[in-house]
């Protein structure tokens, strides 16, 4: 059980930790987009990219629960849907000010994608002679 929770609050960090450092990443190579932040103005380009930094850290995170608690089915459902709860108050708050197609595309996602990442993960360590326990 500890091992799940910890799994769930490293996926978390590790979410930010990814959001946050491509996010750095698109105010570098987007010219505007750190002035768009605070006022939500995004071009089609910098809407996208925010959707692929969500992706990305997604991905990401699903791959360290699943590697913190490999034996745990629930760990990457939970950290999935713990992080869609923090986030869906704050798509409410800003509704207006992005499209639909945007807040659907964010918030629909995030479960399936620590799922994939999750699921990556684990292929990864069963298809790896390496990483194999022995028999």
């Amino acid at each position: 059980m500890w091992r799940t929770i910890g799994s769930v609050i490293a996926g978390l960090v590790a979410w930010a930790a990814v959001a946050t450092i491509l996010n750095f990443g698109l105010r570098g190579a987007l010219p505007g987009y750190h002035a768009a932040e605070p006022t939500l103005q995004f071009t089609l380009a910098m809407k996208i990219g925010r959707l692929a930094i969500a992706a990305f850290a997604s991905i990401g995170a699903g791959a360290v629960v699943r590697s913190l608690a490999p034996g745990s089915r629930p760990a990457p459902w939970i950290a999935g849907f713990l992080l869609l709860a923090m986030f869906l108050p704050i798509h409410v708050q800003i509704w207006s000010k992005l499209p639909i197609w945007y807040h659907l595309t964010f918030l629909l996602t995030i479960v399936p994608l620590f799922l994939l990442g999750a699921s990556l993960r684990a292929g990864w360590r069963t298809s790896n002679p390496v990483m194999r326990s022995p028999a």
